[in-house]
């Protein structure tokens, strides 16, 4: 296995910035919504799952990372995380914290360069002072910016992940988990500088315990020799007859300034006896609490390992899973161009079928109209002879006339007129009285 594969190491030499943790109730809220998420019936879901179904699941599955993203990002406040490290931000959100950032530097940089003006007469005859104020003034206003630059940025962020895809969600889940993996390792790098500090100041707090037990044996032996002299004092001064003498009043006085040696000898073991049991004391309670903060530590390191490695797993995990949301949205695609097509292969059978129908019964219709178009037919035939039969008579009367009026016989141009017509009448007249039959060729249907 590579050396490099080591999860839990903390390297010391990187750079932390140490952040302030106001911790508060986020923690018990989002336990508590997370508990919520149990639900009995996701067996039962899971046998009668549909389509329609998993689009409710995913559905559901993006309403929680969504409810997650938004406390998530509203826990991050109240323990002190900075929103721009800890959110994914897109280039209009992050352009306006960058803008606020650069307007701030930009205004500290002048006004600076205002200060380093020289204070004399000729700069500030050119507006030196007013310049300074001008400079302070933009501080200030740039100040402001940047302070509500982050909730700005943080209201964008949260109106664009409201209606973002579960794809949009699991990037920004992953992203957070990325910086938490940084912010628990710089925590560790935190634990592990107060834990360093604190060995220093065991062996601090062990070698002035040591001390003061050093100085207790040195005030202890000055006091029993001090006890000894005020005893010898004391009895001295019993030995003086004379209690107005000047010897008595010297013997007093000598015992009097033992009693004060001895005094101060007793306060000054009462001390040392103090001060090495408090240091003794805070020898074990830095013992204690480096023992605290390595199991802290420790138990973050564990968080930090799992969360990094889960967390590249889980880019696989989630790209899967969005692929499947994928193929499920294809799925139902095809299912939907599927149906379409075999509607728009019922409407089309219909419309054949109803083609093959009409045309049958267009065919039906029109063999039931020969009798009908054969009967007005007859009637035309009808109405043809009965012409005919008119027009012939009137010929034979045109004849008879034009022969008595003018002596011409017409017989033979009537005859030649109806030469063609084997039909035609002799022109005696025999035939006029007859019914005419129509000539062969005059059928309207050779």
């Amino acid at each position: 296995m590579s050396d490099d594969f080591d999860l839990l190491e903390t390297n010391s030499n990187e750079k932390s910035e140490k952040v302030d943790v106001n911790w508060g109730k986020a923690i018990d809220q989002m336990k508590s919504k997370l508990a919520q998420e149990d639900d009995p019936e996701s067996r039962q879901k899971i046998l009668n799952a549909t389509l329609d179904n998993v689009v409710d699941m995913a559905e559901k599955d993006r309403s929680t990372l969504l409810d997650a993203i938004k406390d998530l990002t509203d826990y991050q406040d109240e323990v002190g995380i900075m929103f721009e490290g800890f959110s994914a931000l897109n280039a209009s959100e992050q352009k306006i914290i960058d803008d606020a950032i650069k307007r701030l530097e930009r205004a500290r940089v002048e006004l600076e360069d205002a200060n380093n003006t020289p204070d004399t007469w000729w700069n500030n005859l050119w507006g030196r002072k007013s310049k300074i104020e001008k400079a302070e003034d933009e501080l200030k206003n740039a100040q402001k910016e940047r302070d509500a630059a982050d909730n700005k940025a943080k209201a964008m962020f949260q109106q664009r992940i409201e209606n973002a895809d579960v794809q949009t969600l699991l990037n920004e889940l992953s992203f957070k988990s990325q910086a938490a993996v940084k912010r628990l390792k710089d925590r560790e790098l935190e634990i592990k500088e107060v834990e360093e500090s604190l060995k220093t100041a065991i062996v601090e707090a062990s070698n002035n315990h040591t001390k003061a037990l050093e100085k207790k044996k040195q005030v202890e032996t000055q006091l029993e020799e001090q006890n000894a002299l005020l005893k010898q004092a004391r009895l001295a001064l019993e030995e003086v007859a004379d209690k107005q003498s000047t010897a008595y009043s010297e013997a007093l006085e000598k015992v009097t300034q033992l009693e004060q040696k001895v005094e101060e000898l007793e306060g000054l073991k009462n001390a040392y006896t103090t001060l090495a049991a408090s240091k003794d004391s805070f020898v074990h309670k830095h013992n204690l609490t480096i023992k605290v903060l390595t199991s802290l530590r420790s138990n973050l390191q564990t968080h930090r390992a799992k969360l990094k490695s889960d967390t590249d797993e889980r880019l696989k995990y989630y790209d899967g899973y969005v692929v499947a949301l994928k193929a499920r949205t294809d799925q139902e695609f095809a299912a939907i161009l599927e149906h379409l097509g075999v509607k728009t292969d019922e409407h089309i059978g219909e419309t054949l079928a109803a083609m093959h129908t009409a045309s049958a019964k267009a065919r039906q219709e029109m063999m039931d109209n020969i009798p009908v178009h054969e009967k007005v037919m007859q009637g035309v035939y009808g109405s043809y002879a009965e012409a005919l039969k008119e027009i012939r008579t009137k010929d034979s009367e045109i004849q008879k006339n034009f022969a008595d009026r003018y002596g011409i016989d017409m017989k033979e141009i009537f005859d030649e007129y109806y030469s063609a017509d084997p039909n035609a009448p002799s022109g005696d007249g025999s035939e006029s009285k007859g019914e005419p039959k129509p000539e062969a060729n005059d059928d309207l249907l050779g």
